[in-house]
């Protein structure tokens, strides 16, 4: 029987080396230094991470709830629970957002180790809920608000992207379409049924696979969360 090859890491240093946007799933380290070792994964609780034979992502979880409430809330499934995990998010958002304006001016565009800056951030967020409520739930002929701010690989899928800025909006402008994408998704949410949640709708981005719009909602919420982390740690980096 022939067996797929592995790459194999025997007395290396790999001190300081940084995998961006790389899979390390099922690797197995064995007898490893990881003293420092920082693992950023957004996709942490869809499997599991043994460190010594434990299952941390429990922990983890458990871990980022605490520091972030209102995340538990975010794979609620029926309106009222979905309602009530939006409110939430938008406090916890305006929290943050009222520490980026008290920062030193400027502090909102810098970027930390090649991440988005805040401001990034907030556009990526109008962009997200743009796909996903805009294109995917209500399926409007050109969803997309200039200033989204788009990851380079999505596919266009038809779409116009020539709309999207090429210059950078000030950042009064990026809180004007952060707050209507955040109506936006607070009137939506305002009105939905149990029956409306369970309709299947084309993904985003894989138009060809169709998915409920629950799971639509839920891949915003998941944005909304794992982006708020992130400006959090990099406006903590900045203190």
């Amino acid at each position: 029987m022939v067996q797929d090859s592995v790459t194999t890491f025997v007395d290396k240093d790999l001190r300081g080396a940084r995998f961006n946007r790389s899979t390390l799933a099922g690797a197995v380290m064995r007898g490893v230094d990881v003293r420092g070792l920082d693992i950023d994964a957004p996709w942490l609780a869809d499997g599991a991470l043994l460190v010594n034979g434990v299952d941390v992502v429990p922990l983890v979880e458990a871990e980022l709830n605490r520091r972030l409430p209102g995340r538990e809330l975010r794979q609620a499934r029926d309106p009222d629970g979905l309602r009530t995990a939006w409110t939430a998010l938008e406090q916890a958002w305006a929290v943050l957002v009222t520490r980026a304006l008290a920062m030193p001016e400027g502090a909102v565009d810098v970027s930390i180790d090649g991440e988005w800056s805040f401001a990034q951030t907030l556009r990526h967020l109008a962009f997200a809920t743009d796909a996903w409520l805009g294109k995917a739930i209500l399926r409007l002929p050109q969803p997309f608000h200039p200033l989204g701010q788009p990851h380079v690989e999505y596919e266009t899928d038809g779409y116009d992207m020539s709309i999207l800025a090429t210059e950078k909006p000030t950042f009064a402008e990026v809180l004007q379409v952060r707050a209507d994408r955040q109506a936006m998704v607070r009137d939506f949410l305002a009105t939905v049924t149990p029956d409306l949640l369970a309709e299947s709708r084309p993904s985003a981005w894989s138009p060809e696979h169709h998915v409920s719009v629950l799971r639509c909602l839920h891949v915003i919420l998941d944005e909304e969360w794992e982006h708020l982390r992130f400006a959090l740690r990099d406006l903590e980096a900045q203190d």
